[in-house]
């Protein structure tokens, strides 16, 4: 008990809430109090305060960095880790998703015959639905009555596996955290073939010399200097969009496509299964403080001082703590 460093915190905290001029004050006043009532100043030979207080600052300030040090590859690892993760399921879905193209010629005799296989097909579906026109609404009347219970939703497509929305030219999924587009070529380009410029509300992707694939206002705000993207193959254009307001689940890409269901939209269960104990607690610290901060509420470390000052408080109701500020 006698060496445990942290028996005052409490009476120092509360010392330090009273000092309006931080930490420089507070050393103000304990060096003060050095020097009118002790001989730290006089009592040594010549010189040997400063020593003293050149070993015990220099020693904790090598304590402080090596903690901050300690906490800081903590945070590297699990942040590595955890992008580990997502790059792994992200070239299993990428796997899953495009399948290289293929050019196969064919003779004039044969693209007529193609050519006249798809035309009796869609003869055929015409007078298929030229009938009672039953089979053909079927799917449609079953898909819209959960939709006709809200008119808002009316309309809205239903998000795809990724949360995000299958469409002609690209497909986009989504987290919490980010938006993933990816956008297949069909030919084969390097990276200065294409126009990609992202901006905070804005996003503009084509190859140059070619109409714009996207050129339209983002449904909300990204942190440009977050946000990345990457040809694959050649062929695959893949965009990373780091969302501004993480709280929030976006209902297209750009203003001028169809709005998917945000209600209908399914989060994959949290990757932080995948990771230990240690690192899962250091994660989850860091993803509830930056809940915190972004609604203004106090985080985990702050709500533990708060604490210590509370009980502090309860324990000395003879002080006076009316002149504090409680940051």
């Amino acid at each position: 008990m006698a060496n445990d460093p942290e028996r005052f915190d409490t009476m120092l905290l509360a010392m330090a809430q009273q000092h309006e001029g931080g930490v420089k004050d507070l050393l103000n006043t304990i060096v003060s109090f050095l020097a009118r009532k002790t001989d730290f100043f006089t009592g040594g030979k010549g010189g040997e305060w400063e020593k003293v207080v050149k070993d015990t600052f220099y020693g904790y300030a090598k304590k402080a960095q090596d903690e901050a040090n300690k906490i800081k590859k903590e945070k590297d690892e699990a942040e590595k880790r955890l992008k580990d993760i997502q790059q792994k399921k992200e070239q299993e879905r990428m796997a899953q998703d495009f399948e290289p193209a293929s050019v196969t010629e064919v003779s004039e005799q044969e693209a007529e015959k193609l050519q006249e296989d798809i035309d009796k097909e869609k003869k055929s579906k015409t007078e298929i639905g030229s009938g009672d026109g039953s089979s053909s609404t079927e799917a449609e009347k079953a898909e819209p009555e959960e939709e006709e219970e809200d008119p808002k939703e009316k309309g809205k497509l239903k998000p795809n596996a990724g949360n995000g929305c299958d469409l002609e030219h690209y497909r986009w999924t989504q987290t919490l955290e980010e938006v993933e587009l990816r956008v297949p070529l069909r030919q084969v380009l390097r990276p200065r073939d294409l126009t990609v410029t992202i901006g905070k509300r804005h996003l503009k992707i084509g190859i140059k010399g070619q109409p714009l694939i996207i050129d339209g206002e983002l449904d909300s705000d990204v942190k440009v200097e977050d946000s990345t993207w990457v040809l694959q193959d050649g062929r695959n254009l893949l965009i990373n969009l780091e969302k501004v307001n993480k709280m929030n689940w976006w209902g297209r890409l750009v203003t001028t496509d169809p709005e998917i269901s945000t209600r209908k939209i399914n989060p994959e269960p949290s990757k932080l299964s995948d990771l230990d104990g240690e690192t899962r607690g250091l994660v989850e610290k860091m993803m509830y403080d930056q809940r915190q901060k972004e609604m203004g509420l106090p985080t985990s470390d702050d709500q533990k001082k708060q604490d210590v000052l509370k009980k502090f408080m309860q324990q000395h109701p003879e002080m006076d703590f009316s002149k504090c500020k409680f940051n």
